[in-house]
């Protein structure tokens, strides 16, 4: 599955790197992130949040893309907690 995935993206790998990218790591993150909600755990979304900035360290150290990386990342993370927290409420009225 991940291989059918993968190949439609690997033709437009450029010199920049892949194009989109943030596209997809930013909706993968978000479904993580949803389910480690839903599953009341929390820590995990650190880990989330870790692995990223790991990634991205070297770009971090320009201020524009930090903060860039830093709005953009934590409007990710909590548009995807609300959902998550609105789903563990709306299955506890159920």
């Amino acid at each position: 599955m991940v291989k059918s995935i993968l190949r439609k993206y690997r033709d437009s790998i450029g010199e920049s790197g892949l194009e989109k990218a943030g596209n997809i790591i930013g909706a993968l993150e978000r479904i993580f992130v949803l389910t480690l909600v839903i599953l009341n755990q929390y820590l995990g979304i650190a880990i989330v949040f870790t692995a990223k900035s790991i990634a991205r360290f070297e770009n971090l150290k320009g201020r524009e893309f930090a903060e860039y990386y830093l709005i953009g990342t934590f409007a990710s993370v909590l548009s995807a907690m609300f959902v998550g927290f609105l789903v563990n409420y709306l299955v506890k009225l159920i």
